[in-house]
C-alpha cells in the first residue's frame, strides 16, 4: 500500500509540476512567456489548465497527509513528548589545567 501511494504521489507531483509550466505567465514580471504567440492563448485552455493544476495540487496534498499518516503507523512511535523522558547525564567535572608560573 505504502508503495502505490508513493508512486501515485510521484505521478501526482511531476504533472502538477508539467501543468504548471504549461500555463500562461499573467504578470509577466520577468518579461518572458506570456505573448500572444504563447502556447495556450485561448480562454477555455486556460480554464482547463488552472482546473487541473487545482485538482492535482488537491491530490498532491491528499497523497502527502496519507504518506505521513502511513509512516507514523509503521514506526509505532507518535511523538517526543508521549515518549518517557530520560534523565540527563551527570555532568562530568572539567580536566585540570596544568599550572603555568608566571613571570616576574
Amino acid at each position: 500500500m505504502h508503495a502505490v501511494l508513493l508512486v501515485i504521489h510521484l505521478i501526482v507531483a511531476i504533472a502538477l509540476v508539467g501543468f504548471v509550466l504549461i500555463q500562461r505567465s499573467e504578470g509577466g514580471a520577468l518579461g518572458i512567456g506570456g505573448g500572444p504567440g504563447g502556447l495556450v492563448s485561448a480562454r477555455g485552455a486556460a480554464n482547463f489548465l488552472t482546473r487541473t493544476t487545482a485538482i492535482l495540487a488537491a491530490a498532491f496534498f491528499l497523497t502527502s497527509i496519507a504518506l505521513t499518516i502511513l509512516a507514523q503507523k509503521d514506526t509505532g512511535r507518535r511523538s517526543l513528548m508521549d515518549q518517557p523522558a530520560t534523565e540527563a547525564p551527570a555532568e562530568t567535572p572539567a580536566p585540570a589545567l596544568p599550572e603555568v608560573p608566571l613571570p616576574q
